[in-house]
């Protein structure tokens, strides 16, 4: 069965001078402001569109390569993963860096990292995202 989830934003203002705020409506985990010096500067407390595509990309990402993980055998015990979106401006995103660190029990470094890149080409998020360019870090601990 098919899932939809849906958020809203709402903007006041021009671009530079401007802001807005996303909710979260479908988990109902609230409200978040956004501008474009938190996009482009310093956060300040705010969100931005590259910070919620690194929240989305890691959380599917650690999904998918779970599971590949345990479809070999191998589940992990832990997987940490850090989704570093970068936007330039006037050229938009420029790439994501994934960097995982696992626990699996009975795997070796050259097979975990072989399967961190299934995992990356089996994510949903990576696969909607195909026209940027996904880079990987893995290493177990």
């Amino acid at each position: 069965m098919a899932a939809t989830r849906h958020a809203h934003t709402v903007w006041e203002g021009d671009l530079f001078k401007g802001k807005g705020t996303v909710t979260f409506d479908s988990s109902g985990i609230g409200s978040h402001p956004v501008s474009w010096p938190a996009r482009t500067e310093e956060p300040n407390g705010m969100t931005s569109p590259e910070e919620l595509i690194a929240a989305a990309q890691s959380s599917c990402y650690n999904m998918a390569f779970s599971n590949v993980l345990a479809k070999a055998g191998t589940p992990p015990t832990r997987l940490n993963t850090r989704a570093d979106v970068t936007f330039q401006p006037g050229e938009g995103i420029t790439g994501i860096h994934l960097t995982v660190e696992g626990e699996v029990p009975g795997m070796d470094q050259e097979a975990f990292a072989k399967a961190a890149e299934v995992g990356k080409e089996n994510c949903p998020v990576s696969q909607a995202l195909t026209g940027t360019k996904i880079t990987l870090s893995a290493s177990l601990v």
